[in-house]
């Protein structure tokens, strides 16, 4: 987990990258940019707020035969070494990405280079490199008065509410490409940033294994158990699946089956689902991985445990006392009506 509200601009340096297919130039700036206490306090929430309203999911940088051959990787390895030296590096950065920017659709933009301290990971201070993109332009007004008239004049510039592109780049984890965070805005490019320029992949860790196994679980259980069985028997699996994650810390697949799946018969699709399904998730060989309470917590937000039913009527399972709903509610069929139903007991209805 990240926290940066104790995080400092130790440097910041701005540039300005064109796109290099319509000629449009790369402006380096010959000098760090010196910040006052105000605009650092405003590029503060600018540049870090994005990070906090978006879900962590950690990347690292990869290549094909070593990371020792990619560019960016070595470029912030330098920085991380030599932090004094940071603006120099920038203007390496700069190059990069102007020379990535070749494709029509990418936006000319201003680039924000910038060496962090005091950024909370994990629970320990590390050191960041936060490298941050401003591309779309904004119309606002701004006034001149006169002796008689108030003179509107009409501007463009960048909005500090919305961070068009961003990335934080951890010092740690460097054998692996570091462990970083990246935020993208405009959907319409993400090759480009992600790919072409940062040239990073999701960072396999427990949060990583955790949220895929889980998203594995929601698709086995909507692919196989809600034709198999039912609706509620979806919903139930799925409520077993995230309870199991919640109360261990330590992942075991043959355990989580013998616990999870109530219908043996359903095991062997389980297995099968896996082999057919697994390179879609990452999860090929995961059998055994600690389990990040961080991503068990998301994923409970996230899946659906209602039952709606074609006659405009709800049914809510709860998942904090699952027994309720393999107690107290019972499916059935109508001959009569040739219609199905949920049988639900209770004592008394509760109030709100």
């Amino acid at each position: 987990m990240v926290n940066l509200y104790s995080t400092q601009i130790e440097s910041l340096s701005v540039h300005r990258v064109g796109n290099k297919s319509r000629n449009e130039n790369l402006f380096l700036s010959n000098t760090p940019y010196q910040l006052d206490d105000e605009l650092n306090a405003l590029l503060k929430e600018y540049f870090f707020k994005p990070f906090r309203e978006k879900e962590e999911n950690y990347y690292q940088f990869i290549h094909d035969s070593n990371l020792e051959f990619h560019p960016l990787f070595q470029i912030i390895s330098d920085i991380f070494e030599n932090p004094s030296n940071t603006h120099e590096f920038s203007k390496k950065i700069g190059n990069l990405l102007y020379d990535q920017s070749q494709h029509p659709h990418i936006k000319s933009g201003e680039l924000y280079i910038t060496y962090l301290e005091n950024c909370t990971l994990d629970n320990q201070k590390v050191s960041a490199v936060g490298i941050f993109k401003s591309e779309l332009k904004h119309d606002f007004l701004q006034f001149s008065e006169s002796s008689e008239n108030l003179e509107l004049l009409l501007q463009q510039g960048v909005s500090l509410n919305k961070l068009d592109k961003g990335c934080i780049i951890f010092n740690v984890e460097k054998e692996e490409g570091f462990k970083l965070l990246t935020v993208d805005s405009n959907k319409y490019d993400t090759k480009y940033w992600l790919e072409h320029f940062l040239g990073v992949a999701p960072f396999a860790d427990s949060n990583f294994h955790t949220k895929k196994y889980i998203k594995f679980c929601q698709d086995f259980a909507k692919d196989v158990i809600l034709p198999a069985e039912d609706k509620k028997e979806e919903v139930m699996f799925m409520n077993r699946a995230v309870n199991h994650f919640a109360k261990n810390d330590n992942f075991e697949e043959s355990a989580f089956l013998n616990e999870v799946i109530e219908n043996p018969e359903l095991i062997p699709e389980f297995k099968h689902y896996k082999v057919e399904k697994a390179p879609k998730y990452q999860i090929e060989d995961l059998t055994e991985f600690p389990i990040a309470n961080t991503a068990v917590s998301a994923a409970r937000k996230k899946i659906k445990n209602v039952i709606n039913l074609d006659t405009n009527v709800q049914i809510k399972m709860d998942f904090i006392n699952p027994e309720s709903a393999e107690k107290f509610v019972e499916k059935g069929w109508d001959e009569e009506k040739q219609m199905y139903y949920y049988l639900v007991y209770f004592n008394k209805e509760q109030k709100d």
